[in-house]
């Protein structure tokens, strides 16, 4: 632990990481590429949220009891074909340059594990029985050179004890490397049937939990479960870095 702070203080002084959110420094290693105070003012979910209960969409900045929590519906996302959508919390500030950090390179801040292992511990997403990453066609994974996804599935599989299935769900079919501008029927279009599940033996009655960056509208997520439903799967839940707002 001493080893750990005077290397952070000779980090600040020596080698200072900028952070990327408002280009002061970012005091530990721990932090990733945003300071404590960037941190502290994104919106991180921490349980008592009013959030959809399927599709994680923060409604309303109030606070309920989780006996309330299961009650409440964006109807959004009714036809929708994953079980549940959690996130750490809003695409902003820290969340939002974490997240393209790790488009950059395979690497996760301690903080951002954190995060995400208590956010896969809570319910509804604590009774999964295995972990899964949305897979990147094999084109822009080799223009990657890895897959973010794939990342951070690792290191909740490893830290939750849960096997990782990176084979049974592939890529099929690509879609525009840009698809902001798109509305979200444009965004399911670009995805639908673009995902098969190759081993259907191995997800067969699996509770999933299916890890990707960012829920935006959710299309992807839900063309993956989709296929996963139709192999058996007995039920996906999503967890994902950041939620876009809606």
């Amino acid at each position: 632990m001493l080893l750990t702070r005077v290397y952070d203080a000779l980090l600040t002084v020596v080698y200072p990481q900028v952070c990327r959110v408002c280009l002061g420094s970012v005091e530990e290693r721990a932090l990733g590429v945003a300071c404590r105070k960037c941190w502290e003012s994104t919106r991180i979910f921490n349980g008592p949220e009013t959030i959809c209960w399927k599709c994680g969409a923060l409604l309303l900045e109030e606070e309920i009891s989780a006996d309330q929590s299961k009650d409440i519906r964006c109807h959004r996302c009714d036809s929708d074909s994953f079980t549940a959508a959690r996130a750490v919390g809003l695409y902003e500030n820290a969340l939002r340059v974490s997240v393209l950090e790790s488009k950059r390179r395979p690497h996760l801040s301690s903080v951002l594990i954190n995060l995400l292992l208590d956010a896969a511990q809570r319910e509804p997403l604590n009774k999964t029985t295995c972990v899964i990453p949305v897979p990147l066609h094999e084109k822009r994974l080799r223009e990657r050179g890895f897959n973010q996804a794939s990342v951070i599935a690792e290191a909740l599989a490893k830290h939750l004890k849960l096997p990782l299935d990176e084979t049974s769900l592939t890529r099929i079919r690509g879609s525009e490397k840009y698809r902001a501008g798109l509305d979200p029927k444009g965004r399911r279009d670009t995805v639908s049937k673009a995902f098969l599940v190759r081993y259907p033996r191995l997800v067969a009655d699996e509770t999933i939990l299916l890890i990707d960056d960012v829920f935006t509208t959710g299309a992807t997520v839900n063309a993956c479960a989709e296929a996963l439903i139709k192999a058996n799967a007995r039920a996906v839940f999503v967890l994902t870095i950041a939620r876009g707002k809606s």
